[in-house]
């Protein structure tokens, strides 16, 4: 059985990946940042549902704190599938954005990225197959006003897995980002309205956090092989 490692894995879409991920025969490892409560759940969840999980709290942003966990992990298994869902935003113009603002969300989406994917790399690559997935945003495929920190630092996710893709695509490694639209979470109740939705959506809808599971799923899988470097969009149609 593949261990796969889901980063944020204690949120809405998070859980959704998780579970489906499980129901893919993969072990999967919950990771939390300070909610490992949820994460336990979850994982309870999927244990209930006859899968195979686990919980694990650490802060992707500390590198030494990260590889001490993934080691403890590593000198069992190989992770074989990675998706890095992690990530926070901290909207508000440029003109009036802190420092700590513009820090902490590249902090949490590109550094983290670097900091959980580089100590996993090499018995990755050792396997001869792998998934590295992350979860960007249309903020970084074509920007969005108030979210100058937040569209970088998923734009800099892609350029990070496009270069990636190249150094491991001869050891049967694959590495994608999944870029969702407004996906319909508790986190887009104040944001966006049904009628704000319809006015920016196409298909007149918010994505569901089942649907990015399934292309996590499909992604992940031996059908997608041929599939790496890429930014694969997922947002009804608006970009």
């Amino acid at each position: 059985m593949k261990t796969a490692l889901v980063t944020g894995g204690s949120g809405e879409i998070g859980k959704a990946i998780c579970i489906q991920l499980s129901k893919d025969n993969y072990h999967v490892i919950v990771h939390a940042n300070k909610n490992l409560t949820n994460a336990q759940l979850i994982v309870e969840e999927i244990i209930a549902l006859g899968g195979s999980a686990q919980a694990i709290s650490f802060d992707i942003t500390d590198f030494d704190e990260t590889s001490k966990k993934l080691s403890n992990i590593l000198h069992k298994n190989p992770i074989q599938i990675l998706v890095h869902n992690a990530g926070i935003h901290d909207d508000v113009p440029l003109a009036g954005m802190g420092k700590k603002q513009w820090d902490s969300v590249i902090d949490v989406s590109l550094n983290g990225f670097f900091n959980i994917t580089q100590p996993i790399m090499l018995p990755m690559m050792k396997t001869r197959w792998g998934r590295i997935i992350a979860i960007g945003s249309i903020a970084g495929v074509m920007g969005n006003r108030g979210q100058a920190n937040y569209a970088a630092a998923k734009a800099g996710l892609a350029g990070a897995c496009k270069s990636l893709s190249f150094e491991v695509a001869s050891r049967g490694v694959t590495v994608n980002v999944i870029a969702p639209g407004i996906i319909k979470t508790n986190m887009i109740k104040d944001s966006f309205s049904e009628e704000k939705i319809k006015q920016l959506v196409p298909m007149k809808r918010a994505g569901t956090v089942d649907e990015i599971a399934d292309l996590v799923s499909f992604i992940s899988s031996d059908k997608a092989a041929y599939i790496s470097g890429q930014v694969i969009s997922i947002n009804g149609g608006m970009v």
